[in-house]
């Protein structure tokens, strides 16, 4: 199977190096040192059990590689409308696309039905540029939650191991695109579940996103030492219990185990993603996954004190540091 890894950051040069271990002929779409980079040396994941390495084709150029069976996007929302035109070009009559972001996806109204069906999200995707340029009906939702951190150009970290990997549908259904590449990701190491309600998995997601991602943000330092603060812990809880309220409203509700969830952060060496970016100055993932579903909960009228406070915050220390406008 073609596969086209489209980003390959921390998320993607994970998935590049086990799907190219497993068999399928994977390239990768990237720019700047990172071409040079991986086109020499290829890619290597350090993992719990010791580094793994790959030899994929990497190229700032999308007309190199022609259609795709598959793709996996792994780029930051914020990044996605401006690469549409390019995810376009890989597409085939029958190529699916996996989108692999943090937050409310750009489809997210597709495939709901009633009312709301084909709502547009101007705020994540604005013009149209994804919905028009690759379509609602390629997206393929998924939802993964490896820690990874990217090292240098073609060098991932993964911590944990290949942790669960969530697949679906907009529309709930069983498509063979989907099984196709459920088996696949399988074939690679992946523990993958497949989800009739991925919203609700992207939901569940959300939770652990917004459960540390604003206050990692105003304090970069490993789960660990952050939820080592009583009043942190506190804050994480009524985060959660905002969450919920959020995703109910949306028709989405979630049963978290909030035990569960600290037990998990209060061993964790990890920082999120979100607070990584910030803190080297690379623009973080404000606006799918803090503000869209505070937009959501606004519409809903769902109350979110806790969250409001961290994300203003968080909206004016990027402000401030020139990373959002």
């Amino acid at each position: 199977m073609k596969v086209c890894v489209f980003g390959a950051g921390a998320t993607g040069s994970h998935f590049a190096v086990l799907l190219a271990r497993a068999g399928a002929d994977v390239s990768v779409v990237v720019r700047g040192p990172s071409v040079d980079a991986i086109r020499s040396s290829g890619i290597t994941l350090h993992g719990d059990d010791g580094p793994l390495h790959a030899a994929v084709r990497a190229t700032a150029d999308v007309r190199e590689l022609g259609p795709q069976d598959a793709v996996l996007v792994t780029l930051k929302a914020h990044a996605l409308p401006a690469a549409a035109p390019a995810i376009g070009a890989l597409l085939g009559p029958r190529t699916g696309v996996l989108f692999l972001q943090n937050g409310i996806p750009w489809w997210y109204y597709h495939g709901i039905g009633g009312e709301a069906e084909g709502r547009r999200l101007p705020f994540i995707d604005p013009a149209d540029a994804l919905w028009n340029a690759v379509g609602p009906e390629r997206a393929i939702g998924g939802i993964t939650s490896s820690a990874c951190t990217l090292i240098a150009p073609g060098v991932v970290e993964v911590k944990g191991g290949n942790r669960p990997l969530t697949l679906g549908e907009p529309d709930g259904s069983a498509s063979e695109r989907l099984q196709a590449l459920a088996e696949l990701l399988r074939a690679a190491g992946f523990p993958v579940t497949l989800s009739r309600a991925i919203r609700e998995a992207i939901w569940a997601k959300l939770a652990l996103n917004l459960g540390s991602g604003p206050l990692s943000v105003l304090a970069p330092v490993p789960l660990r030492d952050m939820f080592a603060e009583p009043a942190l812990v506190e804050a994480r809880y009524r985060i959660l219990a905002e969450v919920q309220a959020m995703a109910s409203a949306m028709g989405c509700p979630l049963h978290i185990d909030i035990e569960a969830h600290m037990a998990f952060v209060r061993q964790s060496s990890h920082v999120p993603s979100i607070a990584q970016d910030a803190a080297a100055g690379r623009k973080p993932e404000l606006e799918a996954m803090f503000h869209a579903p505070l937009r959501m909960a606004r519409e809903h009228g769902v109350a979110t004190p806790t969250l409001d406070l961290l994300v203003a915050l968080c909206t004016l220390k990027a402000r401030a540091a020139g990373l959002y406008p």
